[in-house]
């Protein structure tokens, strides 16, 4: 006896789809897929491709048959009963679980956020999963907090209930950016007169991490200092603008500087969560940014930020804090939720 789960992780820049398969040894993943999100229109033609390569791939043998599926979203959802809506912020997509339902001909579908998912999937984690920049003193059932990078910024809280870790999301990303020192005064003002109002996600993400770096060009050369490398430019306008960035910091002091602000901004941020949920379960430091950039995170500068709170530095230091290095943590608290959903939930399709 098997039961074939669609697990999937919506994301700006690249959408992951799996296939689990839930039998009496355990689970098993039989596929998985990458996407590029901004290759499709919406996200039923991309599942819709990815389901019917694997029935093209099964035909005559075991055929793969959905029974549930769960699709994590980078945007807010919305639940009305057992059904859910959600847009994708960094995308043009709309998706609906009763829609999905039909169209894929899945007898259960939920999305949720995808914090809400990696949240989930934070229980499924090993210590090789995470890499630990404060040890802090954990506390038995004591509430979790996530953050994490990427194409847009994302927050989540974890709270214990009813024998487990339930959770709340947010859409605390696109709170107000609030810079503690003269440079990010100056990185607010710049940010303010280009794209107006400046959210925290702005700064903290791939884009952000680009108008850091635009922002410095733009300071030294104001001040009659450094002038951008060529090199650097060029290998933005080729590639990746942030992965250029990062590979470029060990050996150019301006994409050095940016990075090193991009850290000092993480890490304040990350302590301002913190104070607003106590996570004395971890935080953890998740997103697509966080694992590329893991000794810049571990060289005490997040830590030093996340921690200069004046009065409650000291109550800072006592809170666990792990950068989630396992890319597919996101997958892992969908199936979590798509193995709970497996409950008899059917819509009518005409």
């Amino acid at each position: 006896m098997k039961t074939d789960l669609l697990i999937g992780d919506i994301g700006g820049t690249k959408t992951l789809l799996k296939i689990i398969e839930i039998n009496e040894q355990g689970q098993r993943t039989v596929r998985q897929q990458r996407y590029e999100s901004a290759a499709y229109e919406d996200f039923q033609s991309l599942v819709s491709s990815f389901l019917r390569a694997g029935r093209a791939k099964s035909a005559g043998s075991d055929n793969e048959t959905v029974e549930a599926a769960c699709i994590a979203v980078a945007g807010p959802v919305q639940k009305s009963g057992d059904q859910q809506q959600a847009r994708v912020t960094n995308l043009p997509w709309r998706l609906e679980s009763e829609a999905l339902q039909c169209a894929l001909q899945i007898p259960v579908v939920r999305l949720i956020n995808d914090f809400e998912a990696v949240g989930y999937g934070i229980a499924a984690l090993t210590t090789q999963d995470l890499l630990t920049l404060q040890a802090g003193q954990v506390r038995e059932h004591a509430p979790r907090a996530v953050i994490g990078a990427g194409t847009g910024l994302g927050m989540a809280q974890l709270v214990w209930c009813a024998e487990r870790y339930q959770m709340l999301p947010s859409e605390g990303g696109h709170a107000h950016f609030a810079p503690v020192n003269k440079l990010q005064l100056a990185l607010a003002d710049y940010l303010q007169q280009r794209i107006g109002e400046v959210s925290v996600e702005s700064v903290l993400s791939g884009p952000g991490l680009v108008r850091i770096y635009e922002f410095l060009c733009d300071h030294h050369a104001r001040k009659g200092g450094l002038q951008e490398s060529p090199a650097v430019r060029d290998a933005m306008l080729r590639g990746d603008k942030g992965a250029a960035i990062t590979a470029a910091a060990e050996h150019n002091y301006l994409a050095n500087q940016a990075l090193q602000l991009f850290v000092e901004i993480y890490g304040s941020h990350a302590g301002n969560l913190a104070l607003t949920t106590l996570p004395f379960g971890g935080l953890y430091i998740a997103g697509g940014i966080a694992p590329k950039i893991k000794a810049w995170l571990d060289d005490g500068r997040f830590m030093s930020a996340f921690c200069s709170k004046s009065k409650m530095g000291g109550l800072l230091e006592q809170i666990p804090v792990h950068v989630v290095l396992n890319a597919d943590v996101g997958l892992l608290g969908a199936a979590s939720v798509a193995r709970q959903a497996l409950a008899p939930h059917f819509v009518h399709c005409p």
